[in-house]
C-alpha cells in the first residue's frame, strides 16, 4: 500500500484586539477563534500564566487533548478489531513544560493515564497490550520530541 498524504486546514482568529492592537504588552486579550469547516469553533486564549483567559482553552491544554484523544482512538480502533469490548474509558492527561528564563520553553513529557472499563469476559492482559499499539500508532504521539508515557488502568465491568 502507498503512503498516503493528509492535510488538516483550521484558521486560527485573533479575537482580542481591545481598540489600540498591540500598542502595549498588557493592552490586548490573548483571545481567539479556532475553526475549521463544518465545525463548531473553539474559544482560545493563552495559558492563564501568559495573561491568557482560564475560561478558553489553551495551547498547551489542546496539545494533551490531542494526543489523549488519538491514543483513545486507536485503542478502541484495537480493541474492536481483537474482539475486546470496552464499555467505558476516560483519560486523566497531564502535560509539563518547562518554561525558560527568556520565556521560550518546551513540552518535558506527557502523562496518559486512560481509565478503562471492560466487559465480563475481556482478556485484561492483551487488553493491556493493546495500550503499547496504540501509542506505537497513534499519530500525534509519533510526531512529538518528548516522551508520552501511558499508565492505564483496566477493570472489569460488574454489570457485564
Amino acid at each position: 500500500m502507498a503512503d498516503k498524504l493528509h492535510t488538516y486546514d483550521v484558521l486560527v482568529a485573533w479575537t482580542g484586539n481591545q481598540g489600540t492592537g498591540t500598542s502595549t504588552y498588557r493592552g490586548y486579550s490573548r483571545a481567539h477563534s479556532i475553526q475549521a469547516q463544518g465545525k463548531s469553533p473553539i474559544d482560545g486564549s493563552s495559558d492563564p500564566s501568559f495573561r491568557g483567559d482560564p475560561a478558553r482553552w489553551n495551547p498547551e491544554e489542546l496539545l494533551v487533548a490531542s494526543l489523549a484523544a488519538c491514543h483513545k482512538l486507536w485503542y478502541l480502533g484495537l480493541c474492536a478489531g481483537a474482539g475486546i469490548v470496552v464499555t467505558a474509558y476516560e483519560d486523566n492527561a497531564q502535560g509539563t513544560m518547562l518554561e525558560q528564563d527568556d520565556g521560550a520553553g518546551q513540552f518535558t513529557s506527557v502523562v496518559l493515564r486512560p481509565k478503562v472499563v471492560l466487559a465480563s469476559g475481556s482478556d485484561l492482559e492483551r487488553a493491556r497490550a493493546l495500550h503499547h499499539q496504540a501509542h506505537e500508532m497513534c499519530f500525534i504521539a509519533r510526531s512529538m520530541n518528548f516522551p508520552v508515557s501511558h499508565e492505564p488502568e483496566l477493570s472489569i465491568s460488574p454489570d457485564s
